[in-house]
C-alpha cells in the first residue's frame, strides 16, 4: 500500500500548524486558505487543487459557513479514494449535512473536532474527538497523529461535535470562573502571588488556570483561542435541541457576546476577564 497523502484547506492557527507538521513529515500535498499565503509550503491556489491532489483532505475553517463554501469549491474532484477529515468546530445538524454530501460522491467523512489551542498544536500534543466508523478512525490514526498526542473515538460524527462543543462550553466556563475569582482576590488587596498559589494546592486547579495564569498576570492576551471563535461555538451550542435548559452556557454566550461589542473579538477567551473592570470596585 502506498502511504497517503494530504491536504489542508485552512491555515489559521491551528491549521497552519498541522499543515507545517505534515510537510515536516513528507506528507502534505496541497494547502489553500481563503486569505492567500502564497510561501506556505505546498500552496495551491484553489481548494479543488488540493483534493485533486490529496488522498487525504483535512478541513480546518471557522463555522459551518466557512465548511459549506470549501466542500462547494471542492465537490466536483470529491470521489472514490478520497477522504474528507473534517476538524473546524461544527454542530451535529450541520455535520449531518456535510456527511452526506460529501459521501453521495463516493468519498469517505470523518468527523474530527479537536481540543488543545496554540501551544499544544505546536507540540503535537492536540487531542482529536472522532466520529465515524472504527475502522475508518484505526485507518486514520496514523497520520492524524503526525500532529497530536491522543485520538479519541468518541461514537458517530453527531456525538463528536456535541462533546467538543461540550468541552467548549467547560473551558470557557472555567475562564469566567478564573477570571471573576481572581478580581474578587485583587479587590481585597490579595496579590496575584498569593492567589495562583492558593489556586495551585486547590481541587478545582486545572490545566487551563496555567494556561492562562501567564496572560492574567500580565494582560496579554495575544490569541490562543480568540473571543470570537469561542463565541461561534456558544452560539452553536445555545442553538442544539438539546441545550435550552442549560442555564451557565446562556450565561457565558452572553459574556462572550458582551465582550465582543466590547471590540476584544479577536483577544483570546480569556479577555473575558477585561469586562470586569479588576483595578475598580463595581
Amino acid at each position: 500500500m502506498t502511504t497517503p497523502s494530504i491536504g489542508v484547506l485552512g491555515l489559521g492557527i491551528i491549521g497552519g500548524i498541522w499543515a507545517r507538521h505534515y510537510h515536516d513529515a513528507g506528507r502534505l500535498v496541497g494547502a489553500w486558505n481563503r486569505t492567500p499565503q502564497p510561501d506556505f509550503p505546498q500552496w495551491r491556489e484553489d481548494p479543488a487543487a488540493v483534493v485533486a491532489a490529496a488522498d487525504l483532505i483535512q478541513i480546518v475553517v471557522a463555522d459551518p459557513a466557512a465548511v459549506a463554501g470549501v466542500l462547494d469549491r471542492v465537490m466536483p474532484q470529491l470521489a472514490a479514494g478520497k477522504t474528507i477529515i473534517q476538524s473546524s468546530t461544527i454542530d451535529p445538524a450541520s455535520s449531518d449535512r456535510f456527511r452526506e454530501q460529501v459521501r453521495a460522491t463516493g468519498a469517505r467523512y470523518l468527523e474530527a473536532p479537536f481540543t488543545g489551542s496554540k501551544p499544544a498544536a505546536q507540540a503535537k500534543k492536540s487531542v482529536y474527538y472522532l466520529g465515524g466508523e472504527e475502522a475508518l478512525c484505526a485507518e486514520l490514526d496514523e497520520v492524524l497523529a503526525l500532529g497530536s498526542a491522543h485520538r479519541v473515538r468518541i461514537g458517530n460524527h453527531r456525538q463528536a461535535c456535541t462533546l467538543k462543543l461540550a468541552m467548549n462550553l467547560r473551558v470557557s466556563v472555567q475562564m469566567q470562573v478564573l477570571a471573576e475569582s481572581l478580581v474578587m482576590c485583587r479587590r481585597s488587596g490579595i496579590t496575584d502571588d498569593t492567589y495562583f498559589e492558593a489556586l495551585r494546592s486547590n481541587i478545582t486547579h486545572s490545566g487551563l488556570d496555567d494556561l492562562k495564569e501567564p496572560q492574567l498576570r500580565h494582560e496579554d492576551f495575544d490569541p490562543l483561542f480568540s473571543i470570537k471563535h469561542m463565541l461561534k461555538d456558544m452560539r452553536l451550542a445555545k442553538g442544539m435541541d438539546s441545550t435550552s435548559d442549560l442555564a451557565l452556557l446562556q450565561s457565558i454566550h452572553q459574556q462572550l457576546e458582551a465582550a465582543r461589542e466590547a471590540g476584544f473579538g479577536d483577544l483570546d477567551f480569556a479577555a473575558l476577564f477585561k469586562l470586569l473592570r479588576p483595578g475598580e470596585n463595581p
